[in-house]
């Protein structure tokens, strides 16, 4: 296993080399950043009677909830390129632990939305996960290690709606009620995330070859973001459908146990696990995204993986529609894991695409197009928090809007980078 070059393949089950072992740590702090991001989800009915918050108040929320990511993402990737993404996510860890163990102390409406905020910039671990994972692979792996890399970090959106309602139930239990049992249970994320911060600077390097303040950089390397990169319109169609998965996502990841519980008489806890099973998805569908676009582009090039990011994003728009239409429990399960599917399949194969989009800003790029997936969940948002459309009308309009994008996706010409694909990033 080379120690100072991007790996050609993906040991998953290896610990050995600077390359698998920042590959771990990487997955496993965005894992972890889940929880303190959406900690607070499975939570919301109870939140929802102890705040005294009406839908219009838990639709603002929700567009809070990834708001204040939308701006981090794009300031991160710029981090990237320059100060290093090893203390980057350092600092995003120690900064957002604070909000997240803090928001317990909100006693209203208002002082909720603003520690909801703050939390936000919590997502835009995900731009560092994708940029570390970049650098650590060669451009024939790079789309199948993102995709891994993605999908179990993301994991983390399904184990937190299973695990923090029994946090919450164990708090109960020691004597605490209700309404103070949510506060204290956010403290557990937090201190997650203060762990991973150490260990994240301790046993990760920035490059194969070492930190940035570490081995020699060119100036080219030193300032390498041009924004002239704007003006390319295949990172817009990427971050459209960005929007539409990823957004998709994390939007079912705020709504989906309140869903239950107000759709189909749940109880919290049982929410919490129907949620779950949405999350735990990325076990395997976003890496198999990103593994199919690899396949896909060692024959076809990239004009082959842009098809097949318009085939699963086809695929997810009918799926939500199938349930939205949903008539019972059951049905809504099975269409809810069959929309999971092709949703984290898209995930994967748009950041099998995004890395080689342009390789001289790799950070801007990720975070462009991930920052277009939570302007995506922002706006989903504002369907969820009109008194005039139903959750069920929400999910079915979110299919079409899916549908439409996938259209878009279909008629851009994603070329060939031939100078990417030579490119060391490191």
């Amino acid at each position: 296993m080379n120690t100072i070059k991007p790996l050609e393949k993906l040991y998953v089950f290896s610990f050995k080399g600077v390359q698998m072992r920042t590959f771990h740590i990487t997955w496993l702090t965005f894992f972890v950043c889940f929880f303190g991001w959406f900690g607070l989800a499975p939570l919301m009915p109870t939140i929802k009677e102890t705040l005294h918050l009406s839908k219009s108040q838990i639709g603002n929320i929700i567009i809070a909830s990834v708001s204040g990511t939308i701006i981090a993402r794009l300031l991160i990737g710029r981090l990237c390129d320059t100060w290093g993404p090893r203390k980057t996510y350092t600092a995003l860890l120690l900064l957002g632990s604070i909000p997240v163990m803090g928001v317990g102390l909100a006693n209203s409406y208002e002082s909720f939305l603003l520690f909801r905020l703050a939390i936000s910039i919590v997502g835009a671990s995900f731009v560092i996960t994708q940029f570390h994972t970049s650098i650590m692979f060669s451009p024939a792996i790079k789309g199948t290690a993102n995709a891994v890399a993605g999908g179990w970090g993301n994991l983390g959106g399904g184990v937190t709606n299973m695990v923090m309602p029994l946090i919450f139930s164990a708090i109960v239990g020691f004597g605490y009620i209700k309404a103070d049992a949510w506060r204290y249970a956010m403290i557990f994320p937090g201190i997650l995330m203060l762990i991973m911060a150490f260990v994240y600077y301790r046993y990760t390097k920035d490059t194969p070859a070492g930190n940035y303040d570490e081995i020699e950089r060119s100036a080219d390397q030193k300032s390498k973001t041009d924004y002239s990169v704007l003006k390319d319109w295949r990172i817009w169609a990427l971050s459209l459908a960005y929007a539409v998965c990823f957004g998709m996502e994390i939007t079912f990841d705020n709504v989906a146990a309140l869903h239950f519980v107000q759709e189909y008489g749940l109880t919290q806890s049982t929410a919490g696990i129907c949620a779950g099973a949405f999350g735990f998805m990325n076990i395997f569908a976003r890496a198999l995204g990103g593994i199919f676009a690899d396949k896909v582009g060692k024959t076809y090039g990239m004009r082959g993986k842009g098809l097949l990011l318009a085939t699963v994003l086809l695929l997810e728009g009918l799926g939500l529609i199938m349930f939205a239409n949903a008539g019972n429990l059951t049905m809504a399960i099975l269409s809810m894991i069959g929309f999971a599917l092709f949703l984290k399949m898209a995930n994967g194969t748009t950041y099998a695409i995004t890395p080689f989009v342009n390789a001289k800003n790799v950070g801007l790029v990720s975070g462009i197009v991930g920052a277009g997936g939570n302007v995506g969940g922002m706006m989903f948002g504002f369907l969820f928090k009109s008194e005039n459309i139903t959750y069920m009308q929400a999910f079915a309009y979110i299919g079409l809007i899916v549908i439409a994008i996938s259209v878009i996706i279909f008629i851009t010409r994603f070329s060939e980078p031939k100078k990417a694909m030579e490119l060391n990033l490191a």
